[in-house]
């Protein structure tokens, strides 16, 4: 039976039930990095095989458009600051800023996988702590 915890702000989920803070950031890591090499290596794959198929066309094209554009003006900006620009990019938890979303991006604009791998991976970690902090209280006591 698990304990009734009262909630006080945001405590992270695995905190209310009761669960190790470490095993658990390292299951979320994990879990978050699994889809990764997946999507690296097929979603462009899959949009450019889907660019001009009758139901799913339109939204692939837009995809690998707005991809394209967006990678030259990311890389434009970042020039050789590409793989910091990815890590921040996954690393600052906002909404539509994960794992998988930069990884598509990176897949578009053909960064190499390892690199790729290693930002994500980094962002994961970096966006992990900042949402820890921000559950436990701590940044909102700083400010």
């Amino acid at each position: 039976m698990i304990p009734l915890i009262e909630l006080r702000g945001a405590i992270p989920v695995s905190q209310g039930l009761g669960l190790p803070i470490v095993p658990s950031y390292i299951v979320c890591i994990i879990g978050n990095m699994l889809p990764v090499p997946v999507i690296y290596l097929f979603a462009r794959r899959f949009l450019e095989w889907g660019q001009d198929k009758k139901f799913i066309g339109g939204i692939c094209r837009f995809f690998l458009v707005k991809g394209k554009h967006g990678g030259e003006k990311l890389q434009a900006k970042a020039g050789h600051g590409l793989f910091i620009a990815l890590f921040l990019f996954v690393g600052i938890p906002l909404p539509g800023t994960g794992a998988w979303t930069g990884t598509l991006a990176a897949s578009i604009l053909d960064m190499n996988f390892k690199e790729t791998v290693l930002a994500v991976m980094s962002g994961v970690v970096l966006a992990g702590i900042i949402m820890m902090l921000i559950s436990f209280g701590v940044i909102s006591a700083i400010f």
